[in-house]
């Protein structure tokens, strides 16, 4: 919903204020079209020229990511802290083979079935599955420090992947002033190539391409670098959700008293999506 009321703001505030300031309107949407084409023809062109395909569809969901927020809100953030509490304690309590077939098969599992919405992120079960089975297959002979430094990579990985989208964006913001002045030159040399016409008509090609430049810059700044920002935030929000399993699963193999484990993954949540102390304690009761 902000997106677009921010873009309807920055849309209202630019052309309503050149209106009100005494500017013709007309002037800028007659050179809108052609404008449009150049700056954001090349800015496509450019974008498909230095992406693969597999990137050009993740710019596709950076987008809408800019639109629909982040993923996980404050209830998903409290599942899983059941959901790896759960684990950890029957890994704890009933020994590496109550829990393989958890791990092994969960969309087999009865635990993780009460968790639907956790069960469709595929990096968020396999960062759980894969980690547990490493400490199942080792016997629990396992230095915590080495699964943290593992499950850190796996992190690091993912998020390298899952930024891309952003910074797709950004690279894309920065170039369409340039791509903008462009346009503007090109408006330039046709205006130079009319250079016997009356005065009145050179001024009005001299203003169409001067929109080039205006485009590439409200373009810029306006819309597509708040985009890359907008989206950047969403897929770091989401990411927390992947630190908050590292930090139940490295705590409990120190063997922190499972209180502590919880209160720390649970602090190191945002304060947007962080479940009350409350809420974890007695959630953890009835499990």
């Amino acid at each position: 919903m902000f997106p677009a009321v921010g873009i309807i703001v920055v849309i209202i505030m630019v052309f309503g204020g050149f209106i009100v300031g005494g500017g013709s309107i007309g002037v800028v949407l007659h050179a809108l079209p052609l404008e449009m084409l150049i700056i954001g023809g090349a800015a496509l062109g450019a974008t498909i020229a230095g992406n693969s395909m597999r990137e050009l569809k993740a710019l596709g969901g950076g987008f809408a990511k800019v639109f629909k927020g982040a993923r996980y809100t404050k209830q998903d953030f409290l599942d899983t802290i059941f959901l790896v509490s759960r684990l950890m304690k029957m890994l704890r309590t009933d020994g590496p083979v109550a829990v393989e077939p958890h791990i092994e098969d969960p969309k087999a599992s009865p635990i993780f079935a009460e968790y639907p919405r956790l069960l469709k992120d595929d990096t968020l079960v396999h960062l759980i599955c894969d980690t547990l089975r490493l400490v199942v297959v080792s016997s629990g002979t396992l230095d915590p420090h080495a699964v943290e430094e593992v499950m850190d990579n796996a992190i690091k990985t993912h998020h390298h992947e899952a930024i891309r989208p952003a910074n797709t964006l950004q690279t894309l913001a920065d170039a369409l002033p340039a791509l903008g002045i462009v346009a503007a030159v090109l408006g330039v040399v046709k205006t130079m190539s009319s250079i016997d016409q009356p005065p009145a008509i050179l001024g009005e090609m001299i203003g169409s391409a001067l929109v080039g430049t205006f485009l590439g810059v409200l373009l810029a700044y306006g819309f597509v670098g708040p985009f890359a920002n907008r989206a950047r935030q969403v897929i770091e929000a989401d990411a927390a959700i992947y630190h908050v399993v590292k930090q139940i699963v490295i705590a409990s193999l120190h063997g922190h008293p499972l209180p502590l484990v919880i209160e720390a993954a649970r602090s190191g949540i945002a304060h947007t999506n962080q479940p009350a102390f409350a809420d974890v304690f007695d959630g953890m009761r009835g499990r």
